[in-house]
């Protein structure tokens, strides 16, 4: 006999005394053979109030394996609280609040963050003025050092030139006193010869 299975099902075929399947869209029974129709239409299951938020909240906090269910499709409307239950209007307080104090906790960090590199900036600054300060006063002690230089160049030189007019002075000194004692010995000699 001839099967067809519909659009969303299969035909599992089993072989009499044979352990294996066959899976189909459409196939042949032969005598022997048995056939089954698996059928994988989808299906809506609707939950209300408390059972549904709860099982959402339950549902995304394990994994597929973990629920023992294949789900191809799903379409989660957005949950409200029964009267006289506020539990989604809680979790949404408390998530809030969450992401308010995360946002508290990075203004913080962002704070301290700019306040650290103020003070980097400071210390650099202040730093720098320094260097620059030494840096002047190690100039002007330059400008003073080489002025110092100038007017001890200027004392050798004229210290110099008058330690050359001391020797010269003392040489001429000694040389009239030289030609004295030669014309006093000339003299004596001229005195004994003709005396």
């Amino acid at each position: 006999m001839y099967r067809v299975a519909k659009a969303s099902g299969y035909l599992v075929i089993i072989k009499a005394g044979v352990r294996d399947i066959k899976l189909a869209k459409k196939a042949w029974i032969l005598p022997g053979q048995s056939c089954t129709v698996f059928d994988l239409s989808l299906m809506n299951y609707t939950f209300e109030g408390i059972i549904e938020g709860e099982t959402c909240v339950l549902a995304a906090s394990i994994t597929m394996e973990e629920f023992g269910l294949l789900i191809c499709n799903a379409n989660v409307k957005q949950l409200v609280d029964v009267p006289g239950h506020e539990y989604f209007s809680y979790l949404g307080q408390k998530t809030q609040m969450e992401a308010a104090n995360q946002a508290k906790t990075k203004v913080i960090a962002i704070q301290r963050s700019g306040e650290g590199e103020k003070e980097g900036i400071k210390v650099r600054s202040e730093m720098k003025v320094f260097k620059n300060e030494r840096q002047a006063e190690v100039a002007q002690a330059n400008s003073e050092l080489a002025k110092k230089k100038a007017a001890w160049t200027k004392v050798a030189r004229v210290a110099e030139v008058e330690a050359a007019k001391v020797v010269a002075l003392r040489e001429a000194e000694l040389q009239g006193e030289v030609e004295k004692m030669n014309a006093l010995t000339t003299t004596e000699k001229l005195k004994a010869e003709f005396f």
